[in-house]
């Protein structure tokens, strides 16, 4: 499956397409605000203000398949996304990674980047795929891999400095 032909929807219930951001690296994380890496939003957050004006997108999709670590409304998510880390990235509609209803985007990504030994389901949140700018799924990062950690395999996909 081509990631461009995939539906999304924003946390705000705007619709969204992943064509839309078609031409810039991403960075594609399931989300919890009740979980022990929530604070992982702080450097995913500045890794999208250092890196943002060249061409990287960070992606957050809020998943509650994992301990209920994610039970609040997508209101209550936005609200505490703004308020608790000042998140600026795109957020979508909670999102199922795993299972009969995992999201279309999920499917690809764990068929494209499977897990340790290759097995393809996600294991807990804030697990993180790094996608080139055409759409390509670079690497899968475990829950304990910080954003800080992930920089270095970003750096040589983002838009030289001043373009």
């Amino acid at each position: 499956m081509n990631l461009d032909d995939i539906e999304l929807t924003r946390l705000d219930g705007t619709p969204d397409r992943m064509a839309h951001y078609r031409g810039h690296p991403r960075l594609i994380v399931n989300v919890a605000s009740q979980c022990g890496f929530t604070p992982q939003y702080e450097g995913l957050e500045a890794l999208y203000r250092a890196h943002g004006p060249r061409g990287l997108v960070v992606m957050g999709f809020p998943c509650d398949q994992f301990g209920h670590q994610e039970p609040g409304s997508d209101a209550e998510i936005a609200g505490f996304c703004q308020q608790r880390f000042g998140v600026t990235f795109p957020m979508f509609a909670k999102t199922d990674v795993n299972g009969a209803n995992a999201h279309p985007l999920y499917q690809a990504l764990k068929a494209a980047a499977p897990g340790v030994l290759g097995t393809e389901a996600i294991k807990w949140n804030f697990t993180k795929f790094l996608v080139d700018a055409e759409g390509r799924v670079v690497r899968r990062y475990a829950p304990t891999t910080t954003p800080a950690a992930i920089e270095a395999d970003l750096l040589p996909l983002l838009a030289p400095s001043g373009v």
